[in-house]
């Protein structure tokens, strides 16, 4: 760091960053500063958001005419980090550090932590023209340095303040580390298990996708996004990613127009009224074109009739990407599309920097689509109030005092009993009674402590979390003898997050000590599922059976001990037929995070009641999928006694676990279900809810609709609203759902919401499947 610089604190513009800021560069913000002061009080008549929206735009205005075509291309242009941003930059990343210097680069990402961040702002504010600083970005997924379960887990919690917690806090070791900007939520529609992705989303129903994406960028962004605690958060993948054929990341998607609209937009609009800064768009192409060149989806319905102010930036080299799809001839064809596309920013590509000058001066590309853009990512920089402090996010005491803090990892522990769903409970195995004296815990994933942490880990450190063993023995007590044995290794290769894992298949050293453990105990925690980096980005399965040897040695264990509880750990939904048909208890867990261990314990123990419900479907078998609650209905639905409905002739076409499925520790009975259509444009349902049980439990009452008949055929089922409910046993409540145009209605395919006359099934139960049902009439003109 070059201490010349330096100021002396006392007569800073901003105290809390006073030691970074040189002489230069306060004199060049002061007079910023005053452009907008002056505006204010020119203004200081109207509402305070009239004169906050116009100091902005007169700044990011006035800002754009002093720049240079190249400064402002030099805006579009994201880059990664080459060295590591608290030492000098080596010979090879010299013309990075010249560009910073100079100028040309708008974002970067992958610079993470209060001194890197602060050396790589300087290098731009410093030595730049106009010292416009750097937004750093970075794939915080679910949590900073103290993680949280991963996004499809945390659905399984269906509460969106839980979801927004865990928000809050990856938001606030974020900012503390110097960070701007997530690439976060995903909110991409899933449907498909073999695709890795799953993982990130909120599972396949766009009404709790959109609920939980809207949570998530509320508690990423905050209130305010000038707050030092909030960060910018950006929705992705913009759009049809996770529709991918076969489930295979970066693969093509072919969908109707009323799919994009009733299906893959709703959560991306829900977080854009959400006030969501940024978007990402995607990889793949949807209906024949990359998404990073769809004008469509970005300009007309995103910019134009969304009125999304915030910009869009490319995933990793999507832009580039579009050569090799065919849809361009070589980069610069692809800058052409992307930019009059509405694709602002350019991630790794170098297609805007190298191009985009070229282009302008064709004629190719308006100079007023570069402005846009450069409008668009200077407003996110204004609003996270870097033009007023480049640095308040490097504060080097500020991070070592927040990340990983106790309160942190107190949250983590109550998001993780949120995420955990029962699947099965036979003969009430769980809780763990409290006569036991002997537990065994035992498999692959039972003492690891880096596997919880799931993939998209941020800056967690490896083999940090709780694991499950330690979480039972530090619940368990004195008096109850722990006998632990691993049975196997899961895997044989190393984890790394760009590479190939490797399962074994062959080493079944440990199945001794295993059974052992097993035959001495009286009841067996057999944690099992999916290695950390198995569930992903590029990791999609054709088979999304348990590898290796795991069904092997759970068969060794239950010939010794049926007396088992498997803990389930995956990131996306798992056949696991076999196990369902022995295993009497068997608890979803995810990857919970640093806290996993203490929260499974609460959860084993009766600590916590169990209440999470499955945010997307699991099936019985591999050839099942795509397999989702809310599918159309077919001209032949069945069943019927001959071959000739549509089914498979050799399984059920039921799932596993529906959509929506978890089970409590206490029972809950639904009754009184009943619709009141005198107001056709607020449709009242009402359901009585009653614990039944011998303790308080937590019920995800799930409300579903039926259009029996429409101009487009219309799912089986459609979620359209839930409520979470906290009884003591015997207590009941009288629930109301309403129902309005919004949720009555659906888009045609030509993109137009429409509410139609005709019979609705109205479905309210504890998940997809097991529902009452009431039907009405809705006459649409009464609705408008």
């Amino acid at each position: 760091m070059n201490n010349s610089k330096q100021t002396n604190p006392s007569v800073t513009l901003h105290e809390a960053s006073s030691q970074y800021q040189s002489n230069t560069h306060k004199i060049k913000w002061l007079a910023k500063t005053i452009v907008t002061l002056t505006v204010s009080l020119f203004l200081f008549s109207c509402g305070s958001k009239q004169v906050e929206n116009n100091e902005e735009e007169v700044f990011v205005s006035e800002l754009l005419g002093k720049m240079t075509l190249e400064e402002k291309i030099g805006q579009l242009h994201q880059i990664t980090s080459q060295w590591n941003m608290t030492g000098p930059a080596p010979e090879y990343a010299q013309g990075h550090e010249e560009r910073l210097k100079s100028g040309l680069v708008g974002s970067m990402l992958n610079v993470i932590g209060a001194e890197a961040t602060l050396n790589a702002q300087k290098l731009v504010v410093e030595n730049s023209r106009l010292g416009i600083p750097l937004i750093f970005g970075y794939d915080v997924i679910h949590g900073y340095r103290t993680m949280f379960p991963v996004p499809l887990g945390e659905a399984a919690s269906w509460d969106p303040e839980v979801v927004k917690l865990s928000a809050s806090i990856a938001a606030l070791e974020s900012a503390a580390a110097g960070l701007h900007w997530t690439f976060a939520p995903m909110m991409d529609v899933g449907r498909d298990a073999r695709w890795g992705r799953v993982m990130e989303g909120a599972g396949e129903d766009p009404y709790l996708a959109s609920i939980l994406s809207a949570a998530r960028v509320r508690g990423f962004q905050g209130e305010n996004l000038a707050d030092q605690k909030t960060i910018a958060a950006c929705a992705k993948h913009f759009a049809g990613y996770a529709f991918a054929e076969s489930g295979k990341d970066y693969n093509n998607v072919d969908i109707s127009n009323a799919t994009l609209h009733n299906v893959i937009l709703p959560p991306f609009k829900a977080s854009t009224a959400a006030g969501a800064a940024t978007y990402m768009n995607s990889f793949n192409t949807i209906q024949g074109l990359p998404a990073s060149a769809n004008e469509y989806i970005q300009r007309q319905l995103l910019k134009g009739d969304w009125g999304f102010d915030g910009f869009v930036v490319s995933d990793w080299n999507s832009i580039g990407e579009m050569v090799a799809h065919g849809a361009a001839r070589d980069l610069k064809e692809a800058a052409n599309m992307a930019i009059n596309a509405g694709s602002d920013m350019d991630m790794e590509g170098n297609a805007y920097t190298n191009f985009l000058a070229e282009l302008v001066e064709e004629g190719k590309v308006d100079i007023k689509i570069i402005d846009d853009a450069v409008k668009r990512v200077l407003t996110v920089k204004y609003r996270l109030g870097l033009f007023e402090d480049p640095y308040k996010y490097s504060n080097k005491e500020w991070e070592k005092n927040t990340l990983y803090s106790l309160g942190n990892k107190s949250a983590a522990r109550k998001v993780a009993r949120e995420s955990i769903v029962l699947l099965k409970n036979e003969e009430n195995k769980l809780p763990i009674s409290k006569s036991i004296k002997s537990i065994a815990v035992v498999g692959p994933l039972a003492d690891d402590k880096d596997a919880p942490l799931g993939n998209w880990r941020a800056d967690a450190v490896a083999n940090s979390a709780v694991s499950v063993l330690e979480g039972i023995k530090a619940r368990a007590g004195k008096d109850v003898t722990i006998n632990y044995a691993k049975g196997c290794d899961l895997v044989t290769s190393e984890r790394n997050f760009a590479g190939e894992i490797k399962f074994n298949t062959t080493d079944r050293t440990g199945f001794a000590a295993a059974v052992a453990a097993a035959k001495k105990s009286e009841i067996v925690l057999l944690a099992i599922g999916e290695d950390c980096f198995q569930s992903g980005e590029g990791r999609s399965q054709a088979d999304i059976r348990l590898k290796g040897l795991q069904m092997e040695l759970f068969d060794a264990i239950y010939a010794v001990n049926p007396n088992i509880v498997i803990v389930l750990m995956n990131g996306r939904p798992v056949a696991i037929p076999e196990l369902d048909a022995k295993a009497p208890a068997i608890l979803e867990t995810w990857f919970l995070g640093s806290e996993a261990g203490h929260a499974i314990a609460d959860v084993v123990f009766g600590d916590h009641n169990p209440s999470g419900k499955l945010p997307m479907t699991f099936p019985r078998s591999n050839g099942q999928i795509p397999i989702y609650y809310n599918a159309m209905n077919t001209g032949r639905p069945g069943p019927k006694n001959e071959v000739f409905w549509s089914h498979y002739t050799d399984q059920s076409n039921a799932p596993l676990y529906p959509f929506g499925y978890g089970l409590s520790y206490t029972d809950f009975k639904y009754d009184n279900l009943a619709v009141d259509s005198s107001d056709p444009s607020a449709i009242q349902v009402s359901v009585t809810l009653q614990n039944t049980g011998a303790v308080t439990g937590t019920e995800v009452a799930q409300l579903y609709i039926r259009d029996q008949f429409a101009s487009l055929v219309r799912p089986i089922k459609e979620l359209k609203g839930f409520q979470k409910v906290t009884l003591k046993s015997g207590e009941s409540k009288d629930l109301t759902f309403t129902l309005t145009e919004k949720e009555l209605g659906f888009y045609d395919n030509e993109g137009s919401y429409k509410v139609e006359d005709g019979m609705f099934d109205v479905m309210v139960g504890t998940n997809s499947t097991d529902l009452l049902t009431e039907t009405f009439l809705l006459t649409a003109e009464a609705v408008q």
